[in-house]
């Protein structure tokens, strides 16, 4: 039976649930649900959230996320981008991050300060991902997995022929992670996948010709390379027995190659961007719209939304960095010639991750609520071992929770954001239709209405 009185009471929702959308509302004690019913049912609360009829979701949980650069210094960055981008994600509805951690000195000796730099500056709940970028962190699964670090992520084979600090990434390393992965249970592998000497020939092509805008960056790496380093994937993964995660599929050849491997009943799952649903390479976006792998055209935009409805995609993440306006303009503004040059990501994109997909995705008809909650937040919370606690809405998981007025709208400026850069975003002057009014974190009101009412510090690490 639920408490007499209870910390926080949530009345007059749409509650998407697992089993269906129930109008009431939810009770939250100590943290997490304590009932779920008709608002008349529910003890009173401490506080209470009238949702005025809107609906009320899981938190988003975004599975991939760059916080402290790797050239941009650990600890030091790291601590700052914990503090400003996820106060970004709390206001946009994001209640729990996993970011990449990826340098080249060893990880296990550094682990504990990796948490506890999240545990002192976050505002929600985060894990994180480890990139195999060497082949001494191999040796590191093991250890990292015992601490709950169950997800590695290797470039194949991208980024041989740039000047980083990645050492080349071919089948064998495949090969040598897959087989220690497969032996740990929730242990996966993740690839960013796109054919380095393709793109190598093709980006000397296009550059020859002089062209320097985002559709000449998406011929550069074109769709093909992706689809084959997917191909390959689904074959090293059905070989070695393992699970494997393709980060950011951007194509409709990419979404083909994920279908290929799961037909095979090859377990391959797809992940795409907010980014790749919503913008494309005609969209007027100059060195702001820079990824890698591209943003594509329109008919691989809506291959993916048709990933996203059959699940053969079935998790959708932002990439999210944070770069100042001055860092990705390299003092040639916006517009300028230097698309090669300047290096890819987008941001502020954790803020407008929910938004854009009620935005682009409920209010168009693309996806149902339910199939929304799925993809931002169920799917993620299975795929990396944070559910049950995570991801859904029942009794005992966690209390995150947002509450989402899907005719609520704005214009995507620079009040819009809470993160450490404002100034600029690939989704700068659009408007959005859906917002989060209320974001709930570990059972206490973390935003009303745009007003932030917790203090940094709150957030903890979810081992796996």
């Amino acid at each position: 039976m639920p408490a007499t009185t209870v910390d926080l009471t949530v009345r007059n929702a749409r509650v998407v649930t697992e089993n269906g959308i129930l109008e009431g509302g939810v009770a939250i004690d100590d943290g997490t649900i304590a009932a779920i019913g008709s608002s008349a049912g529910l003890p009173d609360g401490s506080t209470s959230i009238d949702a005025d009829g809107n609906f009320l979701i899981p938190g988003v949980i975004d599975p991939h996320v760059h916080l402290g650069r790797r050239d941009a210094g650990y600890p030091d960055q790291l601590r700052i981008d914990f503090e400003t981008e996820t106060r970004g994600a709390m206001h946009g509805g994001v209640t729990t991050v996993i970011n990449f951690v990826e340098h080249g000195d060893e990880y296990l000796p550094h682990f504990e300060s990796f948490v506890e730099v999240g545990e002192a500056n976050s505002y929600i709940d985060f894990s994180h991902h480890f990139v195999i970028s060497h082949e001494h962190h191999i040796d590191e699964i093991d250890g990292l997995a015992e601490r709950g670090a169950k997800s590695f992520k290797m470039f194949f084979n991208m980024y041989k022929y740039h000047d980083i600090d990645i050492e080349p990434c071919e089948a064998d390393r495949v090969y040598r992670v897959l087989s220690k992965t497969a032996d740990i249970p929730g242990a996966i592998g993740m690839f960013h996948a796109e054919n380095a000497e393709l793109q190598r020939e093709q980006e000397a092509a296009v550059r020859a010709s002089g062209a320097h805008d985002l559709r000449a960056w998406c011929e550069a790496s074109p769709n093909v390379a992706e689809a084959m380093q997917i191909d390959h994937i689904g074959h090293l993964t059905a070989f070695t027995a393992a699970r494997s995660y393709c980060v950011h599929v951007s194509s409709a050849e990419g979404v083909d190659a994920v279908e290929r491997a799961q037909q095979r009943g090859t377990q391959v799952m797809g992940e795409t961007l907010v980014n790749f649903l919503i913008n494309t390479y005609d969209d007027e976006l100059g060195v702001w719209g820079k990824i890698s792998p591209p943003i594509r055209g329109e008919r691989s935009q809506q291959r993916l939304w048709a990933g996203l409805r059959s699940g053969v995609i079935d998790h959708v993440g932002t990439d999210h960095i944070a770069t100042s306006k001055e860092d990705i303009e390299m003092g040639e503004g916006q517009y300028g010639d230097h698309m090669w040059e300047r290096p890819p990501g987008l941001q502020p994109s954790l803020e407008y991750f929910l938004p854009m997909m009620l935005t682009e995705g409920y209010n168009r008809n693309r996806l149902s609520m339910q199939r929304l909650v799925e993809v931002c937040s169920t799917n993620t919370a299975k795929r990396f071992g944070l559910y049950p606690r995570k991801g859904h809405i029942a009794e005992g998981a966690d209390a995150d929770l947002v509450v989402v007025d899907p005719e609520a709208t704005t214009v995507i400026d620079d009040d819009f954001f809470h993160t450490r850069e404002p100034r600029w975003s690939p989704v700068h002057g659009r408007e959005v239709r859906g917002l989060p009014t209320h974001t709930i974190v570990g059972g206490e009101l973390a935003v009303r209405e745009g007003e932030r009412l917790v203090e940094p510090g709150n957030g903890s690490f979810l081992p796996r």
